[in-house]
Order: structure tokens, then sequence, then C-alpha cells
């Protein structure tokens, strides 16, 4: 039985908008990271002005349903994990804001020839988040469909870490500063994050899907 079967379909409509925010967040996140490896700082900024409004709007959604749930008593056996995998969904797309903020402000110098290996990582980041969304989506309808997706979540998060390992090393390897060094290692990390923010939603997802269909 889906876990949402005897809520409202106002609720239900809400859930999706918010999982909507946070699958277009990781879509305008990758294509700012694109927009960086350009040097098209006009676009970027246009991206981040929608990231950031997309982040509002899942901020205000996953008030809305929480408060929705308590209010009006509803699914009390499973509110926790429904709370708990909204606000850990709500991390993706705030570490995907925030790590366009660093971008934003540094405006990082970054070295030729390394563009792809950028592009290729936030893409990884990307993936890795819609592919989380999925599960969720699972979760609300069909929990015994979760696997489906979460082995994605779990693939694209490791091919997240050897790309961010690449290209630390490509980095360490040119001919610049320590200092530019260091930044962009940072940020590299900071890409990345978005993938392990989605794994741990997958982690609480495999063991509430776990609880559902026992």
């Amino acid at each position: 039985m889906p876990i949402l079967f005897n809520t409202t379909k106002e609720l239900i409509a809400r859930i999706d908008d918010f999982l909507d925010a946070i699958s277009e967040g990781a879509l305008v996140f990758h294509q700012g990271v694109v927009d960086c490896t350009s040097g098209d700082w006009n676009s970027f900024e246009r991206r981040y002005a929608l990231i950031d409004v997309l982040e509002n709007r899942a901020d205000d959604l996953r008030r809305t349903i929480e408060g929705n749930l308590y209010r009006h008593s509803l699914i009390p056996e499973s509110r926790g994990d429904v709370l708990g995998t909204l606000e850990t969904m709500d991390d993706v797309i705030n570490t995907a804001k925030n790590t366009m903020s660093l971008f934003l402000v540094e405006r990082p110098e970054l070295i030729p020839d390394m563009e792809e290996d950028w592009r290729a990582l936030s893409e990884t980041a990307k993936n890795t988040a819609e592919s989380v969304v999925l599960a969720v989506r699972a979760f609300f309808r069909d929990p015994r469909s979760v696997n489906d997706h979460l082995h994605k979540v779990y693939f694209y998060e490791k091919e997240g870490d050897r790309s961010a390992l690449d290209l630390k090393r490509k980095i360490f390897a040119a001919d610049v500063d320590l200092a530019l060094k260091m930044q962009l290692t940072r940020l590299v990390v900071n890409i990345d994050l978005v993938s392990d923010m989605s794994e741990s939603v997958a982690d609480r997802i495999t063991i509430y899907a776990i609880k559902r269909t026992v």
C-alpha cells in the first residue's frame, strides 16, 4: 500500500512539487557549473538567481507539508520517516545552492584544459540527485520499487568520488600557485558534496522502505 494511500490529494501534490524543485535545482546547478567553465558569468548569475528561488520554494513546501502532517494528524505511524526524508532532500538543494554561491563570490580562475572534468563532475552530481528524487517518489507510491532507483544513486555517487579524485590530482599536477590549487580543490569537494548528500537520502530511504515492506 502506498505510504500516502489515506492522505489528501493536496498533500501528495505538494510533495510532488517539492521533489520537482529539488530535481530542477540539480539541473540548474549543473548548468551553472557549465557556465563557469565557459566563463559566462552573466548566465551563471541568472542560474544562481533561479536556484535561489527553487531553494526557497522547496523550503516553503517542506514547512507546509510538515505543518499539514501535524495539524491534520496524517500518517502518524510514518510521520517521522516522511519528515526525515523531506529534511535530507532539502539538504541536497541547499548544498547545491551553497556551492553555487562559492563560485558566485570567488569567481575562480579555472586551469585551462580541465573544463570537461568540471562538467563531468557536476553532471554526476546532477545524476545522483535526480536518481534519489526518483527513489523518493517511489517510496511514497510503491516502496517495493525503491531499489530500482537506489542502485543508480550509489553508482553515480561512486562515479562522483572517482571524478573528484581525478580532478584533484590534475589540479595539483598543474603548474599554478598553491593558493589556487587549494581554492579549486575546495570547490571540487563542494560539487561532489551534492552527490554525498543524495547518498545520505538514499541511505535513509533504504531503511524506511524496508520498514514499509516487512
